[in-house]
């Protein structure tokens, strides 16, 4: 590694410790000290154990529920500022808030556009994160954004199956971008199920333009919150004579009641990224791991290498 560089250290929030292990230990450094001391009305405050000063500082904090995760970003992020870190860059294997990006309806938030505003006000200098739920996100940002795509892991993965007469299908319209490029990478048919909401995560009717008679069936999705659409599409893909369903999903929210459904469910497999920690016991769940994907990109983001290397599609 360039001496002439500054150096650099990994830290993390308290639930994406688990991560930020695996990607010191892909990097060859030791995660960083940090104390995060709660008090009895819930509140909090984050203190780092070790100088950083005139260090690069990289914070592994996915975002997804509770509010304490966004929280403790933000203010680790201002501890790094005023410890007098040289930069600052948010690792965000999952950034939470996405579905909410613009105004579908009167009066209501864009709360990632809020979400971005916290981060730079709070001093983040770089934000490196995966599958955002929409690509325009990062837009909303004023600092440089670095966008990876699990399909870096998913494609192989997908290719070590050798599954004969394959489709890459979506269980929504919303996601037909994503699952096309999959289907030209692959070079293989694309499907799409249109779906009808009666409300937020309830599907009132789903139907599948394209055929997927005598086919192995990928379903390609960002995240699965309650797992109501991607079960109701494998089943619908069954029922129109699929010989087996997959699932790719980037983030596994897995809301309850998630794993009931996929366990009930027609589909032979669930397959994730350890974006979000997933610890319940789903005997379809396959769950890959994205930290040597975040580790390569941190070491070419402190070399000042291109990334673009990083990208299947």
């Amino acid at each position: 590694m360039d001496n002439s560089l500054p150096p650099f250290k990994i830290f993390s929030g308290t639930n994406s410790r688990y991560i930020a292990e695996e990607i010191a230990k892909e990097l060859g450094v030791e995660l960083g000290k940090m104390n995060i001391q709660r008090f009895a009305d819930g509140e909090f405050e984050v203190s780092f154990e070790e100088s950083i000063r005139g260090c690069e500082v990289y914070i592994v904090q996915s975002t997804f529920p509770n509010c304490d995760n966004l929280m403790e970003l933000l203010l680790m992020i201002d501890a790094a500022k005023r410890a007098s870190a040289k930069s600052t860059i948010a690792v965000m294997p999952y950034f939470g808030w996405a579905r909410q990006d613009r105004k579908d309806k009167p009066r209501v938030s864009i709360a990632a556009k809020l979400v971005s505003d916290l981060l730079v006000t709070a001093g983040v200098d770089r934000v490196i994160t995966m599958d955002l739920h929409a690509d325009q996100i990062q837009g909303f940002f004023n600092v440089p954004v670095d966008h990876l795509y699990a399909s870096s892991v998913f494609i192989p993965y997908i290719q070590s199956l050798n599954l004969e007469d394959m489709v890459i299908a979506t269980p929504d319209v919303g996601g037909a971008k994503r699952a096309n490029n999959y289907a030209k990478y692959l070079n293989v048919p694309l499907v799409l199920c249109h779906k009808q909401r009666a409300k937020a995560n309830v599907v009132a009717k789903m139907t599948v333009i394209g055929d997927v008679q005598d086919k192995n069936v990928i379903l390609v999705d960002d995240m699965v919150d309650t797992a109501g659409t991607i079960t109701k599409a494998a089943n619908l893909m069954l029922e129109n004579g699929a010989k087996s369903v997959r699932a790719l999903c980037s983030h596994a929210i897995m809301s309850d009641p998630a794993t009931e459904r996929v366990e009930e469910c027609g589909l032979t497999e669930m397959i994730f990224t350890n974006s979000i920690p997933y610890k319940k016991d789903c005997r379809k769940c396959t769950i890959l791991s994205v930290a040597r994907l975040f580790a390569d990109t941190i070491r070419r983001v402190h070399c000042n290498e291109s990334i673009s290397s990083q990208y299947l599609i």
